[in-house]
């Protein structure tokens, strides 16, 4: 099974991120699967944003530009897609033995 790239995120969007649970007060995980991104990964942010810590995120990180974060988002999404397609060939594969 194919591994997940790693998600790089701006500062920017870590704060948009974190404004969605602190201000608008949605849950960790509502805020999380509607971003497209791990809960543990906001919670983190989320702690951090309390404790006045949020901008020591990624300090030794380049700036990510727009056109990389699409890439490495569009790139996650193959490999969750690709996941999904292997799962369901051997889904296919056990239930035409099943059959038989």
């Amino acid at each position: 099974m194919e591994k997940l790239p790693r998600q790089k995120y701006t500062k920017e969007y870590r704060e948009q991120a974190v404004k969605l649970v602190i201000e608008q007060k949605q849950t960790i995980p509502a805020a999380a699967r509607a971003l497209s991104m791990s809960a543990k990964t906001l919670a983190n942010w989320v702690f951090r944003a309390r404790h006045g810590k949020l901008s020591e995120v990624g300090p030794n990180q380049k700036p990510v530009t727009d056109l990389e974060a699409e890439v490495s988002r569009l790139r996650r999404e193959l490999a969750e897609a690709r996941m999904e397609r292997d799962i369901l060939k051997k889904a296919t594969a056990y239930f035409a033995k099943e059959s038989r």
